[in-house]
């Protein structure tokens, strides 16, 4: 199995986050990347290649021009007018009280921006970027013959929208590599998303296309975060219909329930006829997570790689969440073993 990352991910390191009213260690750190390299190496897998920089045209593909612009940017104007203070948002848009794009850093961070533990800090734009090359990495191997490639992506990607951050996400990868397959000739590419948290981002990306296949099962929305998006209801709309799937489960679900839902996810897949798969790979389904209500064992983890092998599909792993730092890398593993033993 090919694995991509770049030591250039690490360089995104906020200290804090707002949650439930309070400053917090920012659960999005790059500790997570060392646990699970640590884990890789253990397990025998190969080193990470460090993948090429495929430059700003894959990301515009799937993210608006001024929005890939803004990030590019931001850290540099915010810095020169706020000094070296983590980039937050303070003010959102909201309709019918406001809706006309501002201009100055303080206000686009809010218009860019749908939550309060995303800053831009010194380091974003460039990690964001390598994380994205990384998705696009493991996208062009298992186009070019290999079975299966995992993106050791960070920061995630799959709550960012075209032009929008959030949820600890900047650009989202997931996207990207299912954009860069259909770019480079693969007809139909399924996006499934095992995350615990749905991926509005990716879900928003490719609502009214029929070439791309999006499907999520992760906490009902009614009670987890993002809570906007994700209902079973939404289903796509025009050209893209009956392409989107949403499992939405309730809290303590358990083993059991939650890998019944992920056979019918699959099944609607190969209905689907996808020539390739992308995998939204989040972990923070363990039942210790921090951020998650459901109760998945350890032992759960492989047999999510086997069902995932199971399609037959030229396969992207693209990293997403997981925040039991000491066993996020063990977690991972598992699912990557479960996949190569299938």
């Amino acid at each position: 199995m090919r694995i991509f990352h770049s030591a250039t991910q690490l360089t995104h390191a906020p200290a804090l986050e707002f949650s439930r009213g309070e400053a917090m260690p920012h659960r999005e750190s790059p500790v997570r990347v060392e646990s699970i390299l640590a884990a890789l190496a253990a397990a025998g897998f190969p080193s990470a290649e460090c993948p090429e920089d495929f430059g700003l045209g894959p990301l515009t593909r799937v993210h608006a021009t001024d929005y890939v612009e803004f990030l590019r940017t931001a850290w540099s104007i915010w810095k020169s007018d706020m000094g070296e203070t983590p980039a937050y948002p303070t003010a959102w848009p909201v309709p019918g009280v406001g809706s006309r794009k501002p201009q100055s850093i303080e206000a686009l961070l809010g218009w860019y921006n749908f939550d309060s533990g995303t800053p831009i800090v010194q380091g974003t734009w460039e990690a964001a970027k390598a994380s994205a090359m990384a998705a696009i990495g493991a996208a062009r191997a298992v186009q070019a013959g290999e079975r299966v490639a995992y993106a050791l992506c960070r920061p995630p990607g799959h709550h960012a929208a075209a032009a929008m951050m959030g949820g600890y996400c900047y650009l989202n990868n997931a996207a990207i590599a299912a954009q860069s397959l259909r770019d480079n000739g693969v007809n139909r590419v399924a996006i499934v998303d095992v995350d615990y948290h749905h991926g509005n981002g990716t879900q928003a990306l490719f609502y009214d296309r029929a070439d791309v296949f999006f499907g999520s099962l992760h906490a009902d929305p009614c009670f987890g975060f993002p809570y906007f998006m994700g209902y079973a209801d939404e289903t796509g709309m025009g050209a893209g219909e009956g392409t989107t799937v949403n499992l939405p489960l309730p809290e303590n679900t358990g083993e059991t329930a939650w890998m019944a839902a992920l056979d019918h996810l699959l099944k609607r897949v190969q209905a689907f006829g996808a020539d390739a798969l992308v995998v939204s790979l989040g972990v923070d389904t363990w039942e210790g997570d921090p951020l998650s209500s459901f109760l998945l064992p350890a032992t759960t983890f492989p047999r999510i790689g086997d069902r995932l092998a199971g399609l037959g599909l030229p396969t992207a792993i693209i990293q997403e969440g997981g925040y039991a730092t000491a066993e996020l890398g063990e977690n991972v593993v598992a699912v990557l073993r479960g996949f190569e033993a299938a």
